[in-house]
């Protein structure tokens, strides 16, 4: 069959739903899992033992066809060599270190790890690399890994430089509690007694290359189809995460108060994660048959932030959105970042091109968002637009100090473009 984004994503959805039928009571980190191997990421399931981690991930690897699953139970015992591939024996004679990869995870499509913190963590280093830069380097040994999704599973956290560097490596962690909910109870019991928790063979699966070829475009490598998100949902989605960062270690402060600073460490978002929320937005549009990110769609991001099946974590990114959200759509926040940010590349257009402020702003603005606003308010000044640079200068110096925010966040960015202009047309005079 053709590839087809819209059977494709029709398909997802189903397979969502058969897993979310056999799996009871775990639509959430099925629907996280899914994102994860939508975005080629990995992802790490935690719980006590006996809520079925396996069965789980095992369901999720047999919604697709063509991909090689690489699967292992970690112990203390272990080398590297487990992951990787024995060693070649005539190299290492020579003071080499050369692994053989066939039929490693280095050269899997999926990987499973269970009890990923029993391995020691000489074992937990040598994964870094194979887990963020899908490449294996051991001595002088440096190959590309084609693996897209490891699911690691843990009863326990256990905390070590090393372990935190692992932990970074899987973008969506969720912690998976036993319900004792007696209507759960039961349709897991009935679940078990017509299956004997085996994986079950939908009657349709996925073709792996597919789920990669969609892959590479959510990620922007492949470009023959794109997923879109405005320059307004993408300063949107910037102001949740900071607000939700900041509250969080807000909330830090509060539960260590009087204590060290050095009694508990600052909840932190890198850059990486932050950008890599982007894939995600795209993601989840794709899944909702659309091609353009939306507020929805952020308000799912706590898939990346927050831990899933910790309340207090995802409640507290979802009070972030709603903060940020409600307060743009007070007045037509949303609007006016729209036009702040058209403001901001025609700021930069100027300070590529100084002679941008030599022709009249309206042709320089066709098909702009900034345009017709600028129009209008030049209609209420009674100002033309001529072609003198000193006249447009103060033309968008005016329009800017001008425009009136409907809230801080809005506030903000005004005043960080007002000092742009401020710095390039100070630069462009001299």
């Amino acid at each position: 069959m053709d590839f087809s984004l819209e059977q494709l994503a029709h398909d997802l959805k189903t397979a969502q739903e058969f897993v979310s039928h056999h799996i009871i009571n775990r639509e959430e980190v099925i629907a996280q899992a899914f994102c994860a191997f939508l975005t080629g990421e990995h992802i790490l399931l935690q719980s006590r033992t006996g809520v079925g981690k396996s069965l789980l991930a095992e369901q999720i690897f047999e919604m697709f066809e063509g991909a090689s699953i690489f699967r292992v139970q970690a112990s203390k015992e272990q080398q590297p060599d487990t992951y990787f591939g024995g060693l070649d024996i005539e190299k290492l004679k020579t003071g080499k270190i050369y692994h053989n990869t066939e039929g490693s995870l280095v050269e899997s499509d999926f990987g499973f790890i269970d009890e990923i913190f029993d391995a020691n963590d000489f074992t937990l280093r040598a994964l870094l690399s194979l887990l963020n830069e899908r490449r294996m380097i051991r001595g002088v040994q440096n190959v590309p890994s084609k693996i897209h999704t490891v699911i690691a599973a843990t009863n326990y956290l256990r905390i070590s430089e090393v372990t935190e560097a692992v932990l970074d490596r899987f973008l969506y962690k969720s912690i998976i509690l036993p319900d004792k909910d007696p209507l759960v109870q039961f349709k897991i019991s009935a679940q078990y007694s017509q299956h004997s928790g085996r994986v079950l063979s939908p009657e349709k699966r996925i073709k792996y290359s597919h789920l990669k070829k969609l892959q590479l475009m959510i990620s922007g490598i492949d470009t023959t189809y794109k997923f879109a998100i405005s320059a307004e949902m993408l300063y949107f989605t910037n102001l949740v995460i900071r607000h939700y960062e900041f509250s969080r270690n807000r909330s830090l402060r509060e539960r260590f108060k009087g204590q060290s600073t050095s009694a508990f460490s600052d909840f932190y978002i890198s850059p990486r994660t932050q950008a890599k929320s982007l894939d995600l937005l795209r993601a989840l549009a794709f899944m909702d048959g659309r091609t353009l990110a939306t507020t929805q769609d952020v308000e799912k991001l706590y898939y990346i932030f927050a831990t899933v099946g910790l309340p207090e974590e995802v409640q507290a990114f979802k009070k972030s959105f709603h903060t940020i959200n409600n307060a743009l759509n007070s007045g037509n926040g949303f609007e006016q970042i729209r036009i702040l940010l058209a403001y901001e590349t025609l700021l930069e257009q100027i300070e590529l091109d100084h002679t941008i402020l030599h022709r009249p702003l309206n042709t320089t603005l066709s098909n702009t968002p900034l345009r017709m606003t600028l129009l209008e308010w030049l209609k209420e000044k009674v100002v033309g637009i001529d072609q003198a640079v000193h006249h447009n200068k103060r033309v968008l110096e005016h329009f800017i100090h001008e425009l009136v925010p409907v809230c801080d966040e809005v506030r903000e960015l005004k005043m960080a473009l007002e000092k742009e202009t401020t710095r390039i047309f100070q630069h462009i005079e001299n």
